[in-house]
Formats: C-alpha cells, sequence, structure tokens
C-alpha cells in the first residue's frame, strides 16, 4: 500500500516537472511562441507521464490477479487429485471408475499431474488380483463360459472391469504419433496381472514389469523406449507381439516364460539385451540388435538376431551384489551375428552415455 501511494505521488512529481522543463525550454528556443501555447504543450508532456504510471498500474494489476488466479487453480487441481485417489478406496466399483476418469481428465487441464496419476493407476494394477479365466483361459481370458449364478464370478468380473478401465487410461495418457508431449513417463506394474495390455505406438521413458503376469494378447509393437524395458521373471499367458518397437534403453526378457507367440519382426534393441533361455512358442521375426548393444550370456539357442552384439562378463551386479538386468558389464567380445567369426566393434562408447540410470535385476530363481 505505501509503495503504491509513494510511486502515485513520484508520477505527479515528474508529471510536474516535465510539464515545467517543456514550457521553460520551449518559450527559450521558440520566443514568438505564446505562453498559453507552451503551457498547452507542457501539459500534454506532464499527461504523458500520468498516462504512462496508469499503464504501468494496469499491467501490475493483471500479472498480480493472474498469479492469484494460477494460484486458486493449482488448489483446485491438488483437492480434485486428493479427493480422486480416496475414491479410489471406495467399495463401489463405478465409484473407482469414476475416480480413475477424473484423474486422467485432471492431467489434461494440469499436466504437471501426469507422471504422478500414471504412478497411482499403475500402483492400483499392482494390488492382488485373480480371475477364474486367467487359471482356465490364460492365453484368452474372455472365452471363459459366463455362469450367471456365481457371484464370485460377478464379483471378480466387476473388479476386472476397473482394472481395465486402470489399462487404458494409462495407454491413452501416453503420447503417441503427432502428440505434442515429448515428456517420456515411466511405468511400474511389477508384480502386475494384466490383461490385453495395449501400449502400441507409444512413446515411453522405462517400463518396469518384473514378475508381472500377461494374460491374453499383449500388445507393445511399435513402442519407443527411451529407458531400460524390463520385463524379468515376467510370464506371458498368451500371444505377445513387439514388431516395430525400439528400445533404445535397452531389454530385459531374463528368465521371462512364453506360453505362445512372440513376434518381433522389426523390432531394434540398443544398450542392452538380456534374453530368456524360454524360447517362444514360436517366435517370428527377427531381432534386431545395434553395434555396440551389450549382452552378459550368449543368445540360448532359437533366438534369431540380426545385427551386431557384444557378449561380456558381468562388472557388478545391483545394489545387493546379485546379478542384474542392466547393462554392468566388462571383457566386451564383440560377436557379429551373422558372422561365424568374431570380429571386433568400434571402441565402445563411455557407460554414462550408454544409460546413465542403470537398473538393477531383483529377479532371482
Amino acid at each position: 500500500m505505501m509503495r503504491g501511494r509513494g510511486m502515485l505521488l513520484a508520477s505527479v512529481l515528474a508529471a510536474v516537472v516535465v510539464t515545467a522543463a517543456t514550457v521553460v525550454v520551449l518559450l527559450l528556443v521558440e520566443p514568438k511562441l505564446s505562453k498559453a501555447e507552451a503551457v498547452k504543450t507542457g501539459g500534454l508532456a506532464g499527461g504523458a507521464v500520468v498516462a504512462l504510471y496508469a499503464l504501468w498500474l494496469n499491467d501490475r494489476r493483471r500479472r498480480t490477479e493472474e498469479a492469484r488466479h494460477e494460484l486458486e487453480s493449482d488448489k483446485v487441481a491438488d483437492e480434485r487429485f486428493a479427493r480422486s485417489v480416496e475414491m479410489l478406496g471406495h467399495e463401489a466399483e463405478q465409484v473407482r471408475v469414476g475416480a480413475m476418469h477424473a484423474l486422467s481428465n485432471l492431467t489434461y487441464s494440469s499436466p504437471r499431474y501426469k507422471q504422478t496419476v500414471l504412478d497411482v493407476l499403475c500402483a492400483y494394477l499392482r494390488r492382488p488380483f485373480t480371475h477364474p479365466g486367467f487359471k482356465e483361459y490364460s492365453g484368452d481370458p474372455d472365452k471363459l463360459p459366463r455362469e450367471s449364478d456365481s457371484e464370485d464370478l460377478a464379483t471378480a468380473d466387476r473388479e476386472r472391469e476397473v482394472r481395465r478401465t486402470a489399462q487404458r487410461l494409462i495407454t491413452d495418457m501416453l503420447p503417441f504419433g503427432d502428440d505434442p508431449d515429448q515428456k517420456r513417463y515411466h511405468l511400474d506394474v511389477t508384480g502386475a496381472s494384466l490383461e490385453y495390455f495395449r501400449l502400441s505406438g507409444r512413446r515411453i521413458g522405462r517400463l518396469t514389469a518384473r514378475r508381472a503376469n500377461f494374460y491374453g494378447i499383449t500388445m507393445i509393437n511399435e513402442v519407443d523406449a527411451s529407458k531400460p524395458f524390463l520385463l524379468s521373471g515376467a510370464r506371458f499367458h498368451g500371444r505377445a507381439f513387439a514388431a516395430g518397437s525400439v528400445f533404445t534403453g535397452g531389454l530385459s526378457l531374463q528368465d521371462v516364460t512364453f506360453a505362445g507367440e512372440l513376434n518381433v519382426s522389426g523390432a531394434v534393441v540398443d544398450t542392452f539385451l538380456h534374453l530368456s533361455t524360454d524360447l517362444p512358442k514360436p517366435l517370428t521375426g527377427e531381432l534386431t540388435v545395434t553395434a555396440g548393444t551389450g549382452m552378459r550370456i550368449a543368445p540360448p539357442e532359437g533366438w534369431r538376431l540380426a545385427g551386431a552384439y557384444e557378449v561380456q562378463e558381468r562388472l557388478r551386479g545391483g545394489a545387493d551384489g546379485r546379478a542384474g538386468d542392466h547393462d554392468g558389464l566388462r571383457d566386451r567380445a564383440a560377436v557379429q551375428a551373422d558372422e561365424p567369426d568374431q570380429v571386433r566393434l568400434e571402441r565402445e562408447r563411455p557407460r554414462h552415455e550408454r544409460d546413465a540410470e542403470p537398473e538393477p535385476d531383483e529377479v532371482q530363481q
């Protein structure tokens, strides 16, 4: 308040000074100019000073209002987020579905919440869940015959729809195609039970799906993953499609079990690759491995690889000293997949340029 009054007084004094100075200058420079005209011109100059102050004051008020509005919007968004998360614990399935949609809508009005909302939905999917269809028709759970008199099945079906809603919203929130959002978002579905999981064409950062169970057809084709894609210990109960995907941050299929087909036609792996000894049934296509990609063990028999890879000893394991699914490797002996003899690849790039955030593997069989 005092500052505003001071600025007003200063502007008035400046206007008076400018007016007087203008009149004096005009009379000295133009002796023939009448005093009335000089005073009139000086008044206009002084008025201009006052007008500039008014413009500055108006702009300041506008910025203050915008800042206040932004703070109020953030407060409203925080309240919406808190209420929606609270409703995820509601007993009624339709309320939980509504809460998930509310969280998803929040990411459009407040993009800063997108990673947080993805974390919340992934946490929901990590909750223990089973369905009768997982046991009898794990490759396609929707084939389970409907029994109208089974209350347990009806309860499982309702929760199943909530979880499918979470999966669909996660997919919809991830950037794809011409989406201007260039940020890479991370997903952690460790140990989750996922049905008909789909990330087709999405751009992501890191996927952590250790020990996850994938039921039905899994679509991870044309995915662009800039960070490690970790599937260690996961089980694919149905067919899986990874055709055309680019795993720039590395791919771990350590101890993965495949009950059906895996299609990797046109897929590309960089940084590191760890393959499962359990061969997909069948394996379709070739997996392209870029030059300099590290492998801790030679590819198990039956895997078809194109390009170049390096078989290396492990430099160190995870934080607990156990084997890891990252590219912590050494003694790089380069191998050309399509040549019978070993050949030397280009000098290894510094490791911090290859994968700045290595991920330890926690799977022990």
